[in-house]
């Protein structure tokens, strides 16, 4: 065929040197961006999952940036702290020293009482001061809010973590199943031949939480006599003693422990004499020498809580409670309530901001007049002036609220260690692990393979020249029939 006015091979040629030159446009966009979906056209559902899991790693990168900024917070409050369990350690040891007053001149108690002045002025300082980045740390700002708590049943709450949700407060609800009881042993007044009295000398051990003391009495000692010898000691024992009735010597003698719950005991042992003295779990009862006391048990919010004496403690995935109930309340089967408010530290651990990726933890002020408690009194009450100062003779109850502090200060820094190693750490290597899988999937998807696209390249450059040759060679076909003109 010799047509002039239409070259088909010059338009086969164009189209394929066309779609050659297009994908040699592609293979340099690739080669230059380092990316084979540059636009949508490129890979429309690659770019959908590609931008997903963009968004993936972009939420766990910030995430790993928070947990490693909620360590440095953690690690700056447990600091903090072991200054201040540095200075109650101090306190400790001058409150022990001035207890020892038939070798310590008064002022020498006086000059102990201004350097404990100066330490627990310290330590409230520290819980003021210690900040990161502007946030106060020990305060009481990172502590949590209740309302509603009645301190005639619920005497202290600690909150220690807590998840609202998209709730603004969290309803809380106790329930007293079974009442928390001291350990207590029966020693019979109802005696023939010694009524209200010990019908033989005897020489027996109390045993109790605090220590063991031996007593030793005469035959025909009265059991009130017994009740105040005991009493005596029960600071070292942790073991009281009292008639049944005051007012009736044959009602019997109750040893009973100073503290509630299965931790507390009391035990008794014959050492001498007394054959037919004896001990029983209960008036009428069975013989028996050693006796435990019950923890409360409750409910809290519908779950079992861990009951120790009257205290209540419930780790659940959305509450980490403390509670100390009253004596009244622990021995009473009844119903309490209140709730918590808000408050806080919330630190986001994961990719998406939801309550299942978020953490709540509590940080309770460690000022003076916070560490301690209601019942023996708080840090700042051994100070000059306060009720439990050295200057006033009270060196046990400061004892005694010191080693409170210590144990409060001791216990909040290994529930920041467990919460940096146990929650923050394991984020951290979870999300590591996530990041590196993402990443993977990411550029699996939207990376360009260089040894492939190279490859493709080479292939369309040789394919553009050869298609321009074609093309030339096409345009030149049609000149042929000029020879048929000039033949």
């Amino acid at each position: 065929m010799s047509r002039i006015n239409t070259n088909v091979s010059a338009l086969i040629a164009q189209h394929n040197l066309a779609t050659s030159n297009a994908d040699l446009q592609v293979r340099l966009q690739r080669l230059s961006t380092g990316l084979q979906i540059n636009r949508g056209a490129d890979n429309p559902a690659g770019l959908i999952v590609s931008e997903r899991l963009r968004s993936e790693i972009a939420g766990i990168t910030q995430s790993i940036d928070n947990v490693e900024r909620a360590s440095n917070v953690i690690a700056t409050t447990e600091a903090a702290l072991a200054e201040v369990s540095n200075l109650l350690t101090s306190v400790k040891s001058l409150v022990v020293q001035a207890a020892n007053t038939g070798a310590f001149s008064k002022d020498e108690i006086t000059a102990n009482q201004l350097q404990i002045d100066s330490a627990v002025e310290s330590i409230t300082r520290i819980a003021n001061t210690t900040s990161f980045a502007g946030l106060k740390l020990l305060n009481g700002n990172l502590d949590y809010t209740t309302s509603g708590v009645n301190s005639t049943d619920i005497q202290d709450v600690k909150v220690f973590g807590a998840n609202f949700g998209t709730q603004s407060y969290i309803p809380v609800n106790v329930e007293v199943l079974n009442s928390a009881q001291t350990a207590s042993l029966f020693i019979s007044g109802n005696i023939t031949g010694a009524a209200g009295k010990l019908l033989s000398s005897v020489a027996f051990e109390i045993a109790g939480t605090k220590g063991v003391q031996a007593f030793q009495f005469t035959s025909g000692t009265n059991l009130s006599a017994v009740a105040f010898a005991v009493n005596q000691v029960k600071d070292a024992t942790g073991v009281s003693a009292n008639l049944v009735n005051a007012a009736d010597l044959t009602s019997g003698l109750n040893l009973t422990s100073s503290t509630l719950g299965s931790s507390a005991f009391v035990s008794v042992r014959r050492l001498q004499g007394g054959s037919s003295f004896r001990t029983f779990d209960q008036q009428g009862g069975s013989a028996i020498n050693r006796t435990n006391g019950q923890d409360v048990l409750a409910l809290v919010n519908g779950n079992l809580a861990l009951g120790d004496g009257t205290k209540l403690t419930l780790h659940s995935s959305t509450l980490n409670v403390q509670l100390n109930l009253t004596t009244a309340a622990a021995q009473t089967q009844g119903t309490y309530n209140f709730a918590i408010t808000g408050g806080g530290a919330s630190y986001q651990v994961g990719g998406e901001v939801n309550t299942g990726q978020q953490v709540g933890f509590g940080i309770q002020s460690v000022a003076a007049s916070s560490l301690g408690s209601e019942a023996i009194g708080f840090l700042n009450s051994i100070a000059t002036g306060g009720a439990n100062s050295l200057v006033a003779g009270q060196a046990g109850n400061a004892s005694q609220i010191i080693d409170s502090a210590l144990d409060q200060i001791s216990l909040l820094r290994g529930r920041l260690g467990a919460f940096e190693r146990n929650t923050l750490q394991t984020a951290v290597n979870s999300q590591q692990i996530a990041l590196e899988n993402l990443t993977s999937a990411e550029s699996k998807i939207r990376d360009a393979d260089f040894a492939s696209e190279t490859s493709h390249l080479t292939r369309s450059q040789i394919l553009v020249q050869a298609g321009t040759s074609t093309l030339a060679l096409a345009n030149s076909t049609s000149q042929s029939v000029l020879k048929l003109l000039t033949g």
